[in-house]
């Protein structure tokens, strides 16, 4: 919006001529009927194209806000299904211990080793290490610093990266990991060899890891490769989340995850 005004402060002189010419020209409309009708008209299109031109330059600046406001909206409505349906289940309750807070990617990598991004949240805004961040395309990597109002997120285009999956039509676990080759696509690996998986089958998380949560869209199996002498095969899947484009996303807070951690941590022990 400044740059609209600084704009109109620039051109001022040209504008105040164009209004007096316009006032000018209505004046000359009362005395002549019939040029004042055919100038009435051509002013009529000249203002009405500059209204046009002028509520375009405001639309335009106002796609900033406009953007935020749909994605804070969509973590609300998020928010508000785990909420309706906490409400009105019947045998058995959902999951309802995940909530989204909103985050847009200030910096991001894909073409490194070791991709990372930064969110403009961090403590103060609820943001904790090992947060899962996801987008309304599917995953994309978990936090692993923070700071007061920032956080850095690696990847899951990170070689070391390593995130529970399954096949959502037989619910069959595997890994996903990335080669450092393609910011587009991963490795579904250690698939069993007895698994029937084809072709354009889903890839979500499992659940298991204690960061994503259950079914969350990782992406779908592009070929399958036998590994001969293994029980365990692998798939090459491309990503449901487009790294490279990445604006705004949501990281996912998990109210029991310290407690479940915890207790993972106390069985590890004994």
């Amino acid at each position: 919006m400044r740059y609209l005004f600084a704009f109109l402060r620039k051109n001022n002189i040209f504008f105040l001529f164009l209004f007096l010419e316009i006032i000018a020209i209505v004046l000359m409309t009362k005395n002549r009927t019939f040029s004042g009708s055919v100038i009435l008209n051509s002013t009529s299109q000249f203002s009405g194209s500059l209204n046009k031109s002028y509520s375009g330059i405001i639309d335009y600046f106002d796609l900033k806000k406009q953007n935020e406001f749909l994605v804070q909206e969509n973590a609300y409505l998020k928010n508000s299904i785990i909420q309706i349906n906490n409400t009105h289940y019947t045998i058995i309750p959902p999951d309802t211990i995940y909530q989204y807070i909103v985050a847009k990617v200030i910096s991001n990598s894909i073409h490194k080793a070791d991709n990372y991004l930064m969110l403009d949240k961090g403590k103060r805004h609820g943001i904790k290490i090992d947060m899962p961040i996801i987008s309304d395309q599917g995953i994309v990597g978990s936090v692993v610093a923070v700071s007061e109002n920032f956080c850095s997120v690696m990847s899951v285009l990170h070689k070391d990266s390593k995130i529970s999956a399954k096949i959502k039509k037989n619910n069959q676990l595997a890994n996903i990991l990335w080669d450092n080759m393609d910011y587009q696509r991963g490795t579904l690996a250690d698939i069993p060899s007895h698994i029937d998986l084809r072709v354009g089958d889903t890839i979500i998380t499992s659940g298991h890891s204690l960061i994503y949560p259950e079914g969350i869209m990782i992406g779908v199996a592009e070929n399958y490769n036998t590994l001969t002498g293994s029980g365990l095969n692998s798939a090459v899947i491309k990503f449901s989340t487009d790294f490279n484009s990445l604006k705004y996303v949501y990281a996912v807070q998990n109210s029991h995850l310290e407690e479940m951690l915890l207790l993972k941590k106390e069985v590890e022990n004994d």
